[in-house]
């Protein structure tokens, strides 16, 4: 054998890098289903689901195109990990070459690289074409700045691929970005017209493999009575022509706020898609902008979409690959509780995180103001351990990565890396929540109180973190006015506060 070609679960592209030069005569692609991806955090079931479906229709499809495959499903085999099923294959195969698109986490690439090491075959890391720039080019880009901020590396990418642009250095509507319009709550009588939610039809691989994970992982969280993710380019498509005909228009406008029982609202449902390649970002940014360029949708809602995309999406990879692993290590608000048990059963008596929760548990979704601004909120203010907060997103969420998941939780939801990615610390006291959901108003919490029986523990945590870090944020250029306010609470205020917050156990 000249090559084996590892594709692995989050790779599930045609036109990978990983078929260039292949030939079907003395290379071999290599696939493996193994246990420690569903357990190395105590993975939702559907995101397994969805992993293992996409993964075997992919097989299945590469098959069909005559591509010798290799592929080891996890009913049938003993291996555990991924290493020691490549160790097995490698000592059988003696391939002179392993190739291998690089991972998306640091953990895959460390294994297989030792794995390789081990067996004196060279590994070949092939370039990720999926994405719209590479871990060279952030690296450039952060060498010549003090703060590597999303908003001024997501401007060159658009002026790189010409994107919402009228000539190569002015945006459409001169302006970079509409975040300012895109931030409201839905008027007191909720949401209206909301688009109405695509069913997407299992085959007989999903149900084999929801069969299969039902009884493989019976103890792990989550319904999988809700399986409605795409597994296929084709179900992907779907989606997205389903989002952008229903959704798009009003997804700008509305994209912060949440609503009771409303888990879906005008978001795309497109993350794990992308994040296991059934889609391609440029085409999905593309068609998008098409529908501004066709006056289908509004700039500002086109333009926040495309900024999760071209912006966040290729930045946070960015900032993964440069500064791991240290991000593991940092815990700049040196938090150490453990995450409360509620995470995992939705259990609680605050609403806000009861309907965040049940709905991950049910769907293995939440948005991002739901993701940033509820669970990670409230394990911030209380100061869980940032790591054990990770754990928790990369466990439940079906778009749930390693590279787009560590960032965003360390980086911008907990604060742990003191500033690398985000400018603050995401922080607010419940009347956040009430202004841009109606959670508050099912719910025996009130979020203007602080103490008391009723006292919000959203807001009874604000004020105790901002007491807990004032030396730390007093001079802070966009935290201090925060602390100019806790400053104006009288000795009495804190001391009730103190006691309110150590008072607290979940």
């Amino acid at each position: 054998m000249r090559r084996l070609c590892i594709i692995l679960g989050d790779q599930l592209n045609l036109d990978s890098a990983i078929f260039n030069d292949f030939d079907r005569q003395q290379d071999l692609l290599w696939m493996a289903e193994v246990h420690v991806e569903s357990t190395h955090v105590w993975s939702h079931k559907q995101r397994i689901a969805l992993f293992l479906s996409a993964m075997r229709h992919f097989a299945a499809e590469v098959t069909l195109r005559a591509y010798p495959l290799h592929y080891l499903k996890l009913e049938q085999h003993h291996f555990p990990s991924l290493a020691q099923a490549l160790g097995d294959c490698l000592q059988a195969m003696k391939p002179k070459e392993v190739r291998m698109v690089h991972p998306g986490d640091y953990r895959v690439w460390a294994d297989i690289t030792a794995t390789c090491k081990s067996y004196g075959i060279e590994l070949n890391l092939l370039h990720d074409n999926h994405f719209l720039s590479t871990p060279v080019d952030f690296q450039a880009w952060a060498s010549e700045r003090k703060q590597l901020r999303m908003e001024f590396w997501y401007r060159e990418l658009r002026k790189k691929h010409h994107i919402l642009m009228v000539d190569d250095k002015k945006p459409c509507g001169s302006q970079w970005n509409y975040d300012h319009d895109n931030r409201k709550s839905f008027p007191k009588s909720g949401p209206s017209a909301l688009p109405p939610l695509l069913t997407l039809q299992n085959d007989q691989i999903t149900e084999e493999v929801i069969h299969l994970v039902q009884n493989r992982f019976p103890s792990h969280s989550g319904s999988m009575s809700d399986f409605n993710w795409a597994v296929t380019p084709s179900q992907a498509q779907q989606v997205l022509a389903h989002f952008l005909k229903h959704a798009l228009p009003q997804f700008g406008t509305y994209q912060d706020a949440m609503w009771q029982d409303q888990p879906f609202l005008n978001h795309s449902l497109l993350a794990s898609s992308l994040n296991l390649k059934l889609l391609s970002p440029l085409d999905v940014i593309k068609q998008a902008e098409a529908c501004y360029l066709q006056n289908l949708a509004p700039l500002a809602a086109v333009e926040g979409f495309i900024r999760q995309i071209l912006g966040w999406r290729e930045y946070v990879r960015g900032l993964y690959w440069l500064r791991m692993p240290q991000w593991t290590q940092w815990n700049a608000l040196d938090a150490q509780h453990d995450l409360p048990a509620f995470y995992w059963t939705g259990d609680t008596d605050m609403n806000c995180l009861r309907q965040s929760i049940g709905q991950t548990l049910q769907h293995g979704y939440a948005h991002h103001i739901q993701r940033l601004m509820v669970t990670g909120l409230f394990a911030q203010l209380y100061g869980v351990q940032p790591m054990q907060v990770h754990a928790w997103y990369l466990a439940v969420y079906v778009d749930a990565v390693d590279w787009v998941t560590l960032p965003n939780t360390l980086g911008m939801s907990q604060y742990a890396d003191g500033g690398l990615m985000a400018s603050k610390p995401y922080i607010a006291s419940g009347k956040y929540i009430q202004k841009m959901s109606n959670y508050c108003q099912h719910c025996r919490f009130n979020p203007e109180k602080a103490t008391g029986a009723d006292a919000c523990p959203f807001t009874t945590l604000f004020w105790n973190f901002l007491d807990r870090h004032e030396m730390q944020f007093a001079t802070h250029p966009r935290m201090g006015f925060m602390v100019s306010n806790l400053r104006r609470l009288s000795t009495e205020q804190l001391m009730a506060i103190r006691l309110q917050a150590e008072g607290l156990t979940f």
